[in-house]
């Protein structure tokens, strides 16, 4: 019999090659040999082993009820929840669902190019900016999205003059972010963004062929290419970003899709799943989707590392924001990894119809006539948009501590809750996690950053962290 007394705190646990996991509730983690929690719970782990102190100085184990130091831990949990102190940071504005491109893979089921019955009203968008600021967050960001959002400049100009003639008294930090193709980035547009100090965020889904063959287009990479080397012109290198969607076709192009995003001068690449809705949902295959975009993940990913190896830093934003949780006790801005939900408390978005919704997902599925997430009209008050009867039922489901299949899994504090998800693949709010796509992808991918850790830790740490202190720069 052991002569150890101590009392268990809450932890969570997952065996992974033939070792286990401890997360306590913060997602500090110790890897320990296989059978270590059965030892923990039935008071063998004695007090001279190495072990018993990593478990006291991880909140995994106490020496009294409640541990010496439960304030510091209590400080710790509430940074990983501070995202949560200026609540909705991002405003999403739908400017139109007009588009110049015919993407096979479209999610905001756009329009045709001449649809302006599909643009937001100049009076929507005035009350959007002022409700934008009725948020008590210091931190705001200003989205336009599409369709394509280049093709109603005048409005963009109107939000964004708008936006910063009320933060002269306001005082807020302001940010503004252009989602674009890039296929019709003008003089006028981007004499818009130089003034108003707007960024650029585009879609590259790699080389040429495959990037023109999901945009439908024949000339798609070329005008791309172009219009992001004007933005870097006038407007400067840091101030475009890019994003990839990964179709059924890129998947077989891992290799070649970063070699795309080094030639054209970025630093990183976020390997981003389709999502279940417009087009996507029609040509998917979901089931088998799923398993090879996890496959495919992970044959990026060890790319990208022997691409750092060999010197030369180039990020995976995705593995850097799940890493900046394991290995760091600050919070992300990355909605879909926080928990409550980032759907209304961090993202709202004002769509062109007049109307707001909870997240970009939410409004997608109100062009199939699914209203279950619209939160009220433009016109009506904060109040009502942000704290009426939709945002609170919404609520009820958009905490994974209080989830089944999520309040007792190891991955929790890494992870998130996402209402809008379980609802359109699963029919409801709360979901069912054995069955969930969403679970499957992120544990695997979670499951092989840890083994990379594990069983690499020498030859990736180095890289991870070098990653993680960039984004912190």
């Amino acid at each position: 019999m052991s002569s150890a007394s101590y009392y268990l705190l809450p932890f969570y646990f997952r065996r992974l090659n033939h070792k286990e996991i401890l997360v306590n509730e913060v997602g500090d983690y110790i890897v320990a040999p296989q059978g270590t929690v059965e030892r923990i719970v039935y008071r063998k782990i004695e007090e001279k082993e190495d072990l018993f102190h990593d478990l006291l100085a991880n909140y995994i184990i106490s020496l009294t009820p409640i541990p010496d130091l439960i304030d510091i831990y209590a400080v710790r949990l509430r940074t990983k929840k501070s995202f949560l102190d200026g609540f909705t940071a991002l405003h999403i504005f739908v400017l139109t669902l007009r588009c110049n491109q015919n993407c096979v893979y479209c999610q905001a089921s756009s329009q045709k190019e001449n649809a302006c019955y599909k643009d937001m009203q100049v009076e929507d968008l005035r009350k959007s900016v002022e409700l934008m600021f009725k948020s008590p967050s210091q931190h705001l960001t200003m989205e336009f999205q599409g369709g394509e959002p280049t093709l109603t400049p005048h409005l963009i100009r109107i939000a964004a003059e708008y936006a910063s003639q009320i933060n002269l008294t306001q005082k807020r930090e302001l940010t503004f972010v252009l989602c674009t193709n890039c296929v019709n980035l003008t003089d006028e547009v981007l004499e818009i963004c130089k003034q108003y100090n707007i960024l650029i965020s585009t879609s590259l889904d790699g080389p040429a062929t495959l990037h023109n063959r999901n945009r439908g287009k024949n000339d798609s990479y070329e005008k791309v290419i172009a219009g992001i080397e004007k933005a870097r012109t006038l407007l400067g290198m840091d101030k475009v970003s890019a994003l990839m969607t990964t179709s059924i076709e890129a998947l077989q192009y891992s290799k070649e899709i970063v070699d795309s995003y080094i030639e054209n001068n970025f630093h990183s690449i976020f390997i981003r799943a389709l999502n279940p809705y417009g087009l996507a949902v029609e040509n998917t295959n979901w089931e088998d989707y799923n398993s090879r975009f996890i496959d495919f993940y992970k044959t990026t990913l060890e790319y990208i590392l022997e691409i750092n190896k060999k010197g030369v830093f180039f990020v995976e934003e995705f593995a850097c924001l799940v890493l900046r949780k394991i290995l760091t006790p600050f919070p992300i801005g990355f909605v879909d990894l926080q928990s409550p939900a980032g759907v209304i408390n961090s993202v709202i978005v004002y769509n062109y119809d007049g109307y707001v919704y909870a997240s970009d997902e939410s409004r997608m599925l109100a062009e199939k006539q699914d209203f279950t997430f619209r939160l009220g009209k433009i016109s009506d008050t904060y109040e009502n948009i942000f704290y009426g009867e939709k945002s609170q039922k919404i609520s009820q489901t958009w905490s994974n501590e209080c989830l089944a299949g999520c309040s007792n899994c190891s991955y929790q504090s890494y992870c998130g809750a996402d209402p809008v998800r379980n609802y359109s693949t699963q029919g409801d709010m709360y979901g069912h996690r054995p069955t969930s796509l969403l679970c499957k992808k992120y544990k695997s991918i979670i499951d092989y950053i840890f083994l990379l850790l594990m069983e690499r830790e020498n030859e990736v740490l180095p890289i991870f962290k070098s990653w993680i202190n960039k984004t912190d720069a």
